[in-house]
């Protein structure tokens, strides 16, 4: 008598998914409470000094051009070197930086920089605003 056909199953076998999921969740809850998340201590600022009087402006815009101003001097362009030569013949008076905020932050840095190699001993701030 012969043996009737085999029948085959349609089903998938999913023990082995179900043992791999259950080793990830036990890698994945022995390995959470050892990862550390990056934090970044900001400073606080409670009250702003008063602005100084009588600042030279230093603007910096989004393509890293400066221009400089001043109480009773009109904006004009300015390069860097020219910003350090007219710095060394100020050098006490305060300046602030006012920089796009969509302005490099190394731009910003080299103009920091420039100030600070021309001999400038005045003091320096950055100009921001509230929102």
């Amino acid at each position: 008598m012969p043996r009737p056909p085999r029948r085959l199953k349609n089903e998938i076998n999913v023990v082995p998914y179900i043992d791999v999921m259950l080793v990830l969740l036990v890698i994945f809850m022995v390995a959470a409470p050892m990862m550390q998340t990056g934090s970044v201590d900001l400073p606080s600022v409670e009250k702003a000094d008063a602005p100084p009087q009588d600042p030279l402006r230093v603007e910096v815009n989004a393509a890293g051009s400066l221009t400089l101003s001043g109480a009773g001097e009109p904006a004009r362009p300015i390069g860097r070197e020219e910003l350090t030569t007219y710095l060394k013949n100020n050098p006490d008076r305060p300046v602030l930086i006012a920089a796009d905020k969509n302005a490099r932050y190394e731009t910003v840095l080299q103009t920091l920089d420039n100030i600070k190699s021309s001999g400038f001993t005045g003091r320096v701030g950055l100009e921001t605003t509230r929102q």
